[in-house]
């Protein structure tokens, strides 16, 4: 499947350069660029290259949540064919009455990125804090490159995780991509859902359409297209090698300033560096689930295969980008069902690091009201 999308979009190319007589320049482009993208699946050269291992990304961890006040264990959780979740577990004996909450981060995230909410929210209830099957600490399997075999791959590793830690029901809290994941799971395993707290949710509406006799494409877009898309999200990062680091601080430096309370260093824009540098694997099913930035399977279209029963909380920042009228279009999909619209002001995609104590109040409220 993989080599005929490789093919096809090969002979594009070659019809379009054809013409100028280029055909010897683009062939040797494409099998190097081919090569390249192949390769990257390769673990093994990643250290020569990007400065990162495992061990640096579990010590970058490690100083993110070195500033929690809580007591909490931190384990791999084994699933089916040899996969390990990375889980933190926070309250796991003290509150038995309380539905625990388990939190889902979003692309290129990890557990860490939770370093401002996990005290507050864990004060309460059990707190379950994962890497995403892919991501982080996680396994890094092979995905489909069908975009629903890769989120039923998802889907089937956190029921595989519930089933191994052993919870009965829980409330499932996901940011973009892990606010996707928790509607589609709780679409497949309802009973285990009791509510859902959507932050920025990734996925959810379709991808505009594109009437090309309205706005044509030139060819030559059409061509860069269907090259750069072999590519993963975040190939350029590893392409740069040592320099990355000094990218992700000059790229990203709103992210110091989202933790500047816990560290004055480069201790977060070093963990999104190694969190992000590792073999693709999460990474790349993100890729092969999406198309032109927007989920190929919007979730949207399946709200009316989520149970009645199970009551959502949505969470948006002020000044994000992402579209907040998923939000009311589920509610009005739900009439009958409990659906919470939050706008926390100041904050942006990001709301759990820009304005932390808002959401941590916002969501043990929503949480609270459920038991």
């Amino acid at each position: 499947m993989a080599e005929q999308s490789v093919s096809a979009k090969r002979g594009l190319l070659h019809r379009i350069v054809s013409v100028v007589g280029a055909d010897s320049l683009v062939n040797s482009v494409w099998g190097y660029v081919h090569t390249t993208v192949r390769w990257c699946w390769i673990p093994s050269w990643l250290p020569s290259w990007c400065p990162t291992s495992q061990s640096q990304l579990q010590i970058a961890e490690d100083k993110m949540l070195r500033c929690l006040e809580s007591t909490f264990s931190k384990q791999h959780i084994p699933i089916s064919s040899g996969n390990l979740l990375w889980t933190l577990t926070f309250n796991s004996d003290n509150v038995k009455d309380k539905t625990p909450m388990v939190l889902l981060h979003g692309f290129g995230g990890g557990v860490g990125l939770w370093a401002q909410n996990l005290d507050a929210l864990s004060q309460r209830r059990p707190i379950f804090a994962l890497d995403l099957l892919g991501f982080g600490q996680s396994s890094r399997p092979l995905f489909s490159l069908d975009a629903q075999g890769a989120e039923e791959q998802f889907v089937e590793s956190i029921e595989q995780w519930r089933a191994k830690v052993g919870l009965e029901s829980m409330i499932l809290l996901g940011h973009n991509l892990g606010g996707y994941l928790a509607v589609s799971y709780s679409i497949k395993y309802p009973c285990r859902v009791n509510h859902i707290v959507l932050v920025e949710p990734w996925g959810f509406p379709s991808c505009p359409d594109i009437v090309e006799a309205d706005r044509p494409i030139p060819v030559w877009i059409k061509a860069l297209g269907a090259m750069f898309n072999s590519f993963n999200p975040l190939a350029g990062l590893r392409l740069v090698g040592p320099l990355g680091p000094t990218l992700v601080q000059t790229l990203r430096p709103d992210f110091k300033k989202k933790f500047s309370s816990m560290f004055s260093d480069n201790t977060v824009s070093d963990y999104i560096y190694h969190l992000n540098v590792q073999t693709p694997s999460g990474e790349a099913a993100f890729k092969n689930m999406t198309a032109y930035g927007c989920a190929k399977r919007p979730m949207l279209q399946r709200m009316d295969q989520l149970q009645p029963e199970i009551s959502l909380t949505i969470i948006y920042g002020s000044r994000s980008n992402i579209d907040s009228n998923s939000g009311s279009t589920i509610k009005e999909m739900r009439p009958h069902s409990l659906v919470e619209i939050i706008t926390i002001h100041g904050a942006g995609h990001y709301v759990y690091a820009d304005q932390p104590e808002d959401f941590n109040h916002r969501v043990l409220q929503a949480c609270d009201r459920v038991n």
